[in-house]
């Protein structure tokens, strides 16, 4: 039926809570999608860098046969790949900076993917350190990853500084490159008593699960590395690598390089040292000791 003419319908209005609702609903869907946007833009930059860096180790291993050049490339793709996902996860941390269990979650599975990929490096000087005390290589091989670690770091700044410029996500800008942001939150001291804690934890336990098969090792390592970050994150950043703190926060070390020197250099070398003294020597000799008197 026609309504007549001149008569006018009046439309219901809503009330202005239902219409505040509506708006703040249609904000927070908007928020929501440009998050998941950029976290979906940040996860594949990981996975890309991950995908090149396991293309490049195939061709060298295809096309070189100096074992020289072989260890060289591994160790520089290795540190590579670590840094340049480490700094990416930074950005994937600013988009959800109230929920630190998400962090977490791709912490333990990039681990996850970094100690699949990355077997039979160590793209950690410290780790160099650790054989060379063991005496698990020569002196030559280890100056020569620790290099190889140390230019794949700064590599690795280099390729996210234009990745960043590019401009894909919200979070990427070339600016991120000069901003530093302190992982260091308490006294220099304590600093380094946690750098040097992390060190000595995680290599002791990998140290003592060298034997146990890779499928399940990479899973503790994961858990192992997720569970130091979460205690240690706020504190210093639980890094315990100097390649991968230079790659993370070169900016913040320009005037305080000591505070770098210290914390992410000796801290982590004299947690190696320690480790490897206790139980390299120091419990096999009370070992020793004990089962002497035993005998007497």
């Amino acid at each position: 039926m026609l309504d007549p003419p001149g008569v006018q319908v009046r439309v219901p209005e809503l009330p202005p809570q239902v219409v505040v609702a509506s708006g703040e609903l249609r904000q927070t869907l908007l928020k929501m999608w440009t998050e998941g946007q950029d976290t979906c833009i940040s996860l594949g930059v990981m996975v890309c860098v991950v995908l090149l860096t396991g293309m490049a180790r195939v061709m060298v291993r295809r096309h070189t046969r100096s074992s020289f050049i072989r260890v060289f490339v591994a160790e520089l793709l290795a540190t590579f790949q670590l840094c340049c996902c480490s700094q990416e996860l930074q950005v994937l941390n600013e988009l959800r900076p109230d929920n630190p269990s998400w962090t977490l979650t791709v912490i333990y599975f990039l681990s996850l993917v970094h100690g699949l990929t990355l077997v039979g490096a160590v793209s950690n000087p410290c780790g160099v350190l650790e054989q060379l005390a063991l005496e698990q290589m020569p002196v030559w091989l280890g100056f020569l990853k620790i290099f190889a670690q140390m230019l794949g770091s700064g590599l690795s700044r280099t390729f996210m500084v234009w990745v960043w410029s590019l401009g894909i996500s919200s979070r990427h800008f070339a600016e991120r490159s000069i901003k530093c942001a302190s992982p260091i939150h308490i006294a220099l001291p304590e600093a380094f008593l946690v750098e040097m804690l992390c060190s000595f934890i995680f290599h002791s336990t990998v140290m003592h699960f060298q034997e146990v098969r890779l499928k399940f090792r990479i899973h503790m390592q994961a858990a192992l590395i997720t569970f130091l970050v979460f205690a240690g994150g706020n504190l210093t950043g639980a890094i315990f690598n100097p390649a991968l703190a230079l790659s993370l926060h070169l900016q913040c070390f320009h005037e305080l390089f000591y505070n770098y020197l210290i914390v992410y250099c000796l801290a982590p070398s004299l947690g190696i040292m320690l480790m490897v003294l206790m139980f390299i020597h120091f419990l096999p000799w009370l070992h020793n000791m004990n089962r002497i008197h035993k005998n007497e």
